[in-house]
């Protein structure tokens, strides 16, 4: 079992009327008048203080993701944090999880094969190669591309990069969408063939097939909870199936924002505030925002309507932390709590890679540390055997080089 930490960074101190004067947290809100710029660089810096500390603690990877112009999270690019943490990390085997660079934002893509390339060797190997999609608003609205084009762009970049991992000589690439006259990047990862590739989804059976055909691991990223997506999750699995495909649970991610207190009535003094800022004012968007016409594979598009992983958004104005935590929309509680409903979730979805979200909503630099600490030796520890007796190998987790190999710091 890998159990990784997770963060979005988002704004933390966003004003108790927010939603009532602003129409959406998404694309439109100003950042002058709204955000504070020493407050933002306090932010940054945070953020990767406390992915360290998680390193350091006993999560067994760091995570780093890409959103644009939104104050729900705003690590517009992974790869400058990804260095940080690889540098800071130095001479550990903590998996960088870069969840991840857009290819289809980069143009040419193989900026996303060299960055990576880099951060491989910077890490020592430790690199794992997120591969996302990205979401239709950003592609449409902070990019200015045609909605429609957005998975045809995503599949030619992925072959673009994946050809100049393996290719053993320069070559031409004549695509669609992108044409070059020469492809020979330096450098090329430390491991071979490539990094591990994640490709994170939510509900999209197009990128179902994506991830099964090329073998890579699928992770699901969803903020409403294990029983809300066992039914998406069963999905993949039998798609899996379908596909010839075993089912190592090492083939699924999921994601959970976490919150363990001394006691199970203490959780809602703790993180009942963060919550429902995550879940009011994070998400506080119009939901064609996130996807624009065209975004989605007409299949994806019927299983989303038809299945729905989620509530309205407007909906979730009406809830508060007890609906929240009741849900598995966030696991809050004792640590024994905490560890008895993730083992559920676990073993329910069969999730080999469980990435942890220990900062969400407003919750303080302080208490977000406090609570890795109580993450890392109150639950993890319960967490690492769970398909020991079952015998499957992660083919998805980074080799990092053998100790003598590494370079003296």
């Amino acid at each position: 079992m890998k159990i990784a930490c997770f963060h979005l960074m988002p704004y933390r101190d966003l004003p108790d009327d927010f939603e009532k004067k602003h129409k959406s947290a998404w694309f439109t809100l100003p950042f002058d008048g709204i955000a504070d710029r020493h407050k933002v660089s306090q932010y940054y810096n945070w953020t990767l203080d406390e992915l360290t500390y998680a390193a350091k603690s006993g999560f067994d990877g760091v995570c780093t993701n890409e959103h644009h112009q939104n104050a729900y999270g705003f690590m517009v690019n992974p790869n400058m944090m990804g260095s940080v943490l690889a540098r800071a990390t130095r001479g550990t085997d903590t998996a960088i999880i870069q969840m991840g660079e857009t290819a289809v934002f980069l143009n040419p893509p193989i900026r996303v094969a060299e960055e990576y390339a880099m951060l491989d060797m910077i890490s020592e190997g430790r690199l794992v190669a997120g591969f996302p999609v990205g979401l239709g608003g950003d592609f449409s609205y902070s990019y200015g591309m045609a909605p429609m084009e957005q998975r045809s762009r995503y599949n030619e970049a992925h072959d673009l990069i994946k050809k100049a991992w393996l290719s053993k000589e320069p070559f031409a690439f004549n695509g669609k969408h992108y044409q070059l006259p020469m492809v020979n990047i330096w450098p090329k990862p430390l491991q071979t063939p490539h990094p591990p590739i994640w490709v994170p989804g939510n509900a999209s059976p197009s990128t179902w097939d994506f991830v099964l055909k090329h073998d890579y691991s699928y992770c699901f990223l969803t903020y409403f909870g294990a029983k809300g997506a066992e039914h998406m999750v069963n999905g993949y699995w039998r798609r899996a199936e379908e596909l010839g495909r075993d089912r190592n649970p090492y083939r699924l991610g999921f994601l959970v924002p976490v919150g363990v207190s001394d006691t199970d009535e203490k959780a809602e003094a703790e993180y009942g505030h963060a919550s429902e800022y995550f879940y009011h004012k994070g998400l506080h968007l119009p939901e064609q925002l996130l996807a624009p016409p065209g975004h989605m594979s007409h299949s994806s598009l019927t299983h989303l309507i038809t299945k729905r992983p989620f509530p309205p958004f407007s909906e979730l104005k009406g809830m508060h932390f007890p609906q929240f935590n009741d849900r598995d929309y966030v696991v809050c509680g004792s640590a024994k709590t905490v560890t008895q409903r993730l083992l559920n979730i676990i073993k329910t979805l069969r999730v080999g890679h469980l990435m942890i979200l220990p900062q969400f909503g407003s919750l303080s630099h302080e208490k977000t540390m406090e609570n890795i600490d109580r993450i890392s030796k109150g639950v993890l520890p319960h967490l690492r055997n769970v398909w020991d007796n079952e015998n499957w190998e992660d083919h998805w987790w980074p080799k990092s080089v053998a100790q003598q190999q590494r370079a003296a710091a």
